[in-house]
């Protein structure tokens, strides 16, 4: 071996071939054996560089090897694409005396979106690191004496595990003069050699003979073998045996069963006795090979099958036989046997399977959503047999959502065919068939699994975009209220939902102050106690969010909480005013069965049921004098008040709702029996009919000049009013009470529907109603000629004025009818006794959230036409209420309006008195709100 065999020896020959979807090489290339380990012996970047420039990123372009077994001979480098010697390569012990002797594996590229198939074929070329040996070291050779010159006698043939050049290739015989040797070759190319006799030999002169027998190859360095022949030289005898033929050619089937006869040998020899029984034998050079495989009877000659033969392995045989006889000196007779063992398709055609998961066989893993044509492995059948017996169709069975595709040979890919959905299916168990063309077919079957990796492509699923429940009111802090579930079918975090709630506000508070979820669960539980009354129905969204990356996907649903009403508030009397949850109430004496004694107003801020009141009279009306309508809480006289004997009553009214359990409140209403004096009556209008001229008209001028002086305020104010803004919407007490007591500049106070009523006018004067007395003497009346038609006209325009002024505190039912015929003492009882009874409210004028100013231009402060109490008692000196000093412009105009009553002297007429008493209304928009009530009582 000279210095140029130490250096590598490598080329390349690309041969091209592109298939209908996958661009690929078959890659060639040739080594020496027993090179150095980590030997590179190739750079596919370099050799494949002209398809990894048309790919989209050549740089991040890995290469794996597709190779079967632990310890591979050759190694890929993922990064370089480097292929070196991984183990020591022996030809001969890879090869055996193949005069082709191949490595071959396929080489892909990564990531498998572009997938390149590259099939390396690395040839291994033969060095000569072996010499021809002998199987043994001294080949004894008997010869008789009597052979002929030119006597063949075969010799052991030497062994060279080499190939080619390197190989066996002549024998060599030291210098004698009485043999020769001739090199033959035998029908599977190896050689050996034939001993012949060039002279006749006489045992007497010499009885035996050492040579040396030298095998050598053509190598470089040459190298070679010898063994020594001993040849011993005998008396001869006289006739050898004979055969038949020199040679036979057999036809073995190789699933022949053992025992098979192959031949029936029959040699021949005439002589007798000793000398002409022959016994059959292989020679002495046959390989331990054929002894082992088959098996000769030496007295019938009868060659038989001793071990099955394998024609992929072994596909011809050449065996020597010799026959010979019992005598003295015998000489042996040769012949061939050539067995050529023919092919039957007795070999299943192997499936190898190559997945994209090292260490996990028969796993195939991928990622749902993948595109089609996405890389799942790679096959490859082969089959030892040969013709149709090798030819091998594969198949691919299991679903329509994979597909087989030829690459080149016997390779296939396994490729996907659709977009897979781990949701609806997470595991393929495929199988591939391969099936030769023999007769019989003989078939292989390969299972494996493709599992598919989850990846984060389902949102959170509510089963309903909107949830509606109920709830209490009253309820415990904490209570567990429902629960919302989403459902995610992803695998792992992908799947893991967690819930919160988005930001709402509910009356300006934030809706986490309300309610509270779970993240885990979805469970809801309510913050606070509800209240039906403050807030009826709360809504709001519930955000469904999974744990998956990069991505996390979140779906909405809203949920609709109603609060459910219970019966948790009392019934609230609002009119009529009460002081120590007690109200008086005047009736006048002349009131006749039916007569309207008051009406309970009250409210309950509960709903439904809960808020429907009824009322009766519990005590108080053993004799029943009065009645009242449960529905409407209006209290009439049930006989005349002139017939009954009493004069005050206590009635215990009691107001309740029907809810479960029904709530109450009592109230008790104190009232009393009012009357007018004849005597006084008649002494008053007859100082009126005698009043003086002078006196009358400065009353009409007094009145005439607070009216004028009212009308131009109103008017200012309406004037005003019309620059700001008007408002012709229907007015709602809910809406008006709801706007004040949120209005940033008033005090918050609570306004109830009761409290407000709504009464139309025409140019300031009331609703006319006529009410009859059935008997004039409950109400004396004055003769119309005790007073001057002037002095009657004006006292009756100063009650008109008075009533007029006070329109606007007139409630809705209230009416009252001012004529000429009507006595002025009646007149004013008739008012008094409404003022008395609370039945003059006041009415704010309230638009959207704002008080008229007309309304405060016209009676210039709002305390001073309240017609209730402010709950502190009567308003005397030194109370918060009570402005010393301070007259309203009905003070005066009741004193002025009633001056007529007076004497023409100014004096009040006997057993008649004022009283003035002042009453605030907490449910008055104004916080100071007040009036002076005029009574009349008769004098002692």
């Amino acid at each position: 071996m000279n210095a140029k065999m130490h250096f590598r020896f490598v080329f390349a020959l690309l041969v091209v071939s592109f298939n209908s979807e996958v661009l690929g090489k078959n890659l060639k290339y040739r080594i020496y054996e027993e090179q150095r380990v980590g030997s590179v012996i190739a750079r596919l970047s370099e050799d494949v560089a002209d398809i990894l420039v048309k790919l989209p990123n050549p740089s991040t372009v890995r290469f794996r090897a597709m190779q079967r077994g632990n310890s591979p001979l050759l190694v890929v480098n993922e990064d370089s694409g480097e292929i070196s010697i991984g183990a020591k390569i022996d030809r001969e012990q890879l090869c055996q005396k193949n005069l082709n002797c191949s490595i071959e594996f396929d080489v892909i590229t990564l990531p498998t979106e572009h997938l390149q198939l590259f099939h390396i074929e690395v040839e291994v070329l033969d060095i000569n690191d072996n010499s021809p040996q002998f199987s043994r070291p001294l080949i004894p050779i008997e010869i008789s004496e009597s052979a002929a010159v030119g006597t063949r006698i075969p010799l052991d043939s030497a062994f060279d595990p080499d190939v080619g050049e390197n190989s066996l290739h002549t024998y060599s015989l030291s210098a004698n003069d009485f043999f020769n040797i001739e090199v033959r070759t035998r029908t599977d190319g190896a050689k050996y050699a034939e001993l012949i006799v060039v002279r006749e030999l006489d045992r007497e002169l010499k009885s035996s003979y050492e040579l040396q027998l030298t095998a050598s190859d053509m190598g470089v360095p040459q190298r070679s073998g010898s063994s020594i022949l001993k040849i011993s030289i005998s008396d001869s005898n006289d006739n050898s045996p004979a055969f038949e033929q020199q040679s036979y050619i057999i036809q073995l089937l190789e699933n022949s069963p053992i025992g098979t006869l192959l031949l029936d040998l029959n040699a021949t020899d005439p002589d007798e006795g000793a000398n002409g029984k022959i016994v059959y034998s292989f020679s002495s050079h046959v390989s331990p090979k054929i002894i082992e495989t088959f098996k000769i009877d030496s007295e019938r000659g009868h060659l038989t099958l001793f071990k099955q033969v394998d024609y992929e392995i072994t596909k011809s045989y050449e065996i020597d036989v010799q026959a010979q006889d019992l005598g003295p000196n015998s000489i042996p007779a040769h012949c061939k046997i050539i067995i050529k063992v023919v092919d039957v398709n007795d070999n299943k055609p192997e499936i190898n399977i190559n997945l994209m998961s090292p260490g996990k066989e028969e796993i195939s893993y991928i990622f749902e959503g993948d595109p089609i044509d996405t890389f799942v492995a790679l096959v490859r059948v082969q089959d030892k047999d040969s013709g149709l017996n090798g030819e091998i169709v594969c198949r691919l069975h299991g679903h329509g959502h994979f597909k087989l595709q030829k690459t080149y040979e016997n390779n296939y890919l396994i490729l996907t065919n659709a977009t897979l959905d781990r949701e609806k299916r997470s595991e393929y168990s495929l199988t591939v068939i391969a099936e030769d063309k023999g007769t019989p077919s003989l078939s292989t079957v390969k299972h494996f699994t493709v599992q598919i990796n989850d990846v984060n492509d389902n949102p959170p699923h509510f089963q309903r975009s909107r949830y509606e429940f109920a709830i209490s009111e009253n309820n415990s802090p904490g209570a567990y209220i429902t629960t919302v579930t989403a459902t995610d079918p992803d695998l792992g975090e992908n799947g893991q939902v967690t819930y919160t709630m988005l930001e709402s506000f509910i009356l300006g508070s934030s809706i986490t102050t309300y309610v509270t979820i779970d993240p885990s669960n979805g469970a809801i539980y309510a913050l606070r106690i509800f209240d039906h009354e403050e807030v009826s129905q709360i809504t709001f969204v519930v955000e469904a969010r999974d744990g998956g990356s990069p991505k996390q996907l979140v779906s909405n649903t809203t949920v609709v909480l109603t609060i459910i009403d219970e019966n948790d508030n009392i019934p609230v009397v609002i009119g009529p005013a009460l002081r120590n949850n007690t109200a008086e109430i005047s009736i006048p004496k002349g009131a006749e069965s039916g007569f309207h004694v008051t009406r309970i107003r009250a409210m309950d801020r509960d709903s439904g049921v809960n808020a429907e009141l009824s009322c009766s009279i519990v005590a108080g009306n053993e004799e029943n004098i009065f009645v009242i309508d449960p529905r409407s809480c209006d209290i009439h006289t049930n006989v005349s008040m002139e017939s009954v004997p009493y004069t005050e009553w206590e009635l215990s009214v009691v107001i309740q709702d029907k809810g479960n359990p029904q709530l109450h409140t009592k109230v008790l209403l104190k009232c009393m029996i009012f009357e007018y004096a004849e005597s006084v009556t008649s002494t008053a209008m007859t100082s009126v009919s005698q009043a003086s001229l002078d006196v009358s008209m400065i009353i009409i001028i007094s009145l005439g000049a607070i009216c004028a002086v009212l009308l131009v305020i109103m008017v200012l104010f309406a004037t005003r009013c019309n620059r700001e803004k008007k408002d012709t919407r229907s007015y709602n007490c809910r809406v008006a009470e709801s706007t004040y007591q949120h209005h940033p500049k008033r005090p918050s106070r609570q306004i109830h529907k009761g409290d407000i009523t709504l009464v139309p006018t025409v140019n300031g004067t009331l609703p006319i109603r006529s009410h009859h007395r059935p008997s004039p003497s409950s109400s004396p009346t004055l003769e119309r000629g005790q007073m001057g038609s002037r002095q009657s006209h004006n006292s009756h325009q100063s009650l008109n004025s008075l009533v007029t002024i006070s329109s606007n505190h007139v409630p809705e039912n209230f009416s009252l009818e001012l004529t000429h015929a009507t006595p002025a003492v009646e007149q004013v009882s008739q008012l008094l006794s409404m003022l008395h009874q609370g039945q003059y409210q006041p009415r704010p004028s309230f638009r959207g959230n704002k008080y008229s100013r007309s309304y405060r231009y016209a009676l210039q402060d709002m305390d001073k036409f309240s017609l209730k109490d402010s709950g502190r008692g009567d308003s005397e000196a030194g109370d918060s209420d009570y402005d010393l000093g301070r007259d309203s412009p009905i003070d005066r105009l009741l004193g002025e309006g009633f001056s007529d009553l007076f004497l023409t002297d100014g004096r009040i007429p006997a057993g008649v008195t004022c009283s003035f008493r002042g009453k605030n209304s907490q449910h008055s928009p104004s916080s100071n709100i007040r009036i002076r009530v005029l009574r009349m009582t008769p004098s002692r």
